[in-house]
């Protein structure tokens, strides 16, 4: 008997981090779904058509997360047309800078639309699909924000902040109908064109391993769904070596 396709749902598969991910999860043999939004569709295709290029199977998918309606016809449509959600990654990050003093509320409401909103829309939605499986993985990417906050970044540590409360509250929930959720703690530069271009040593800091490898992240991913329920983790850290914590 043949088996049913599964899909996983990477949403805010972007040019490092989210794109080796959906990798990584396509050579497992899922059929990777990645999600941007509408503008950044050519970029997005660009990623699935070099994920087939591999032999592998990728569909592209663009909408906006922070869109309710949207995040309900994009879960109805990727179980529908690929194939059942066994690993939903939600990647969007939002890292911005502001003073308190001057950040508008339009600002603060943006980045946690995008980093906290969002991730309980796609949570939720990919919730109630595999809670009727009892199977299924969710993973939500957190950053050093998650557990501290630091000058000028208020919107983006209380987006982060609320994002892992979700993730810990998602756990103790779909624990028992057997999803794993768990949460990382991304904790260092990601070796990103945004990185290399804004620091001065960044070559020679990619080249000492000092700035976390895209793949590499991935794989702790895959790893995390790949676990057995027996010794499931929740939280995961990963930083460089040389990274001060």
């Amino acid at each position: 008997m043949t088996e049913t396709p599964r899909s996983c749902l990477i949403v805010g598969a972007g040019d490092a981090t989210g794109a080796a991910v959906t990798r990584a999860f396509a050579r497992e043999g899922l059929i990777a779904c990645p999600v941007r939004r509408e503008r950044n569709a050519k970029k997005l295709e660009a990623l699935a058509h070099s994920i087939r290029a591999e032999g592998l199977e990728a569909r592209a998918f663009p909408a906006d997360a922070r869109d309710e309606a949207a995040v309900i016809r994009l879960v109805e449509q990727v179980e529908t047309e690929v194939g059942p959600i066994e690993v939903a990654v939600f990647n969007i990050g939002g890292n911005v800078s502001h003073p308190i003093t001057e950040m508008t509320a339009r600002v603060y409401q943006k980045v946690w639309e995008m980093a906290a909103f969002a991730g309980f829309l796609v949570g939720r939605e990919v919730a109630r699909r595999m809670v009727t499986r009892e199977r299924g993985s969710i993973i939500f990417t957190g950053a050093t924000a998650s557990t501290r906050g630091r000058s000028g970044m208020a919107a983006f540590a209380g987006a982060k902040h609320a994002l892992r409360a979700l993730a810990q509250s998602m756990a103790r929930e779909l624990g028992p109908s057997n999803i794993h959720v768990a949460h990382t703690v991304i904790d260092g530069a990601i070796d990103t064109a945004f990185i290399r271009e804004r620091i001065p040593d960044a070559e020679v800091r990619v080249a000492d391993d000092l700035i976390l490898d895209p793949a590499h992240i991935a794989e702790a991913y895959v790893m995390l769904h790949r676990q057995p329920r027996t010794a499931w983790t929740h939280e995961l850290d990963l930083r460089p070596w040389g990274e001060p914590w």
